[in-house]
């Protein structure tokens, strides 16, 4: 088997996650977050729709995370989001971290939304 070093460029990835916490590029956020290339914040979820919507100018796709379970946006969010021309993908929390890490590694922009497990 031969293994590869990820190298992510000084973007910072997801490294763990629990209930109620998100640990990216070392630091740890508790609650919801954001994050974009080589940066991470808290997030107000999705009533803060006016962070989501600003990450349409830094990324070509946004994964949100929904929680432990993938549920659907609400309507007046998704279609904001459309309006912006960025892609969208709805997915539970772990599955956007994951998601976001392997893109992120590829040198990708994206971006990564996420409600606490």
């Amino acid at each position: 088997m031969q293994l590869n070093e990820v190298n992510f460029d000084g973007a910072v990835p997801v490294d763990s996650y629990g209930p109620g916490f998100f640990r990216i590029g070392g630091e740890v956020i508790n609650g919801a977050m954001i994050a974009v290339e080589a940066q991470a914040r808290a997030w107000g979820g999705l009533a803060d729709e006016a962070a989501l919507i600003a990450l349409a100018d830094q990324a070509d796709v946004i994964f949100v995370g929904m929680g432990a379970e993938i549920a659907h946006l609400p309507k007046p969010l998704r279609e904001a989001l459309e309006e912006t021309g960025v892609g969208v993908e709805v997915m539970s929390s772990p599955s956007a971290c994951r998601t976001y890490n392997v893109l992120l590694s590829e040198g990708r922009r994206v971006a990564l939304a996420v409600l606490p497990l």
